[in-house]
């Protein structure tokens, strides 16, 4: 896997996240670059922690499943980014309203772990993809990170309106790269 692969399965993976955040911006009076920080911690460090997680957990199984790795990738893939799309979908439909404003712990470590879950599965897949873990999870934090603290600013000044079009954009992109994952192990696509 190369690193514009890595990008987008980080933007991807960080889009429930940039989500949770545009909530946290709108709902707040003033976002300043520390409340922005800390959301932004918060999602970063859950985002790198659980696909490091699932890596180590992959790890012990990748040598037994080899042959069908890529179809768990696939489907490990579509699967998180359909239940993104689905998600954003029903949450546009229904007008759902955003999460408490508090920045305390007790709120954002549950939100921190929601929104980083599926990042679990995403490291079960990079451990049978042989991806560097180290510069991949960075990677994902970073991204995570940067994304949160922007989507606080763009909530706090333009509201809710990108939240679940971010989401959207998020599943898709990890439909496409579970697609391209697939495509490549069968010999139907080579980049």
């Amino acid at each position: 896997m190369n690193w514009y692969e890595l990008v987008l399965i980080a933007v991807g993976l960080s889009m429930d996240a940039f989500a949770v955040a545009i909530c946290k911006g709108l709902s707040m009076e003033k976002s300043g670059f520390g409340k922005a920080l800390v959301v932004g911690l918060y999602f970063g460090v859950f985002q790198a922690a659980m696909p490091l997680a699932g890596y180590y957990l992959g790890s012990h199984f990748a040598a037994r499943i080899e042959a069908y790795d890529h179809w768990i990738a696939f489907i490990l893939l579509v699967i998180i980014g359909g239940k993104m799309v689905w998600e954003s979908l029903r949450r546009e439909k229904d007008g759902e309203a955003c999460e408490e404003t508090s920045l305390r712990p007790a709120v954002m470590l549950p939100l921190a772990v929601a929104t980083s879950i599926d990042a679990l599965a995403i490291g079960v897949s990079f451990a049978f993809l042989q991806v560097q873990i180290v510069p991949a999870v960075t990677l994902i934090g970073v991204v995570t990170l940067v994304l949160s603290m922007a989507g606080v600013k763009i909530g706090n000044v333009f509201g809710a309106r990108f939240k679940s079009k971010a989401e959207f954009a998020g599943g898709l992109i990890l439909i496409l790269m579970g697609v391209k994952i697939l495509l490549e192990h069968l010999g139907i696509l080579s980049f």
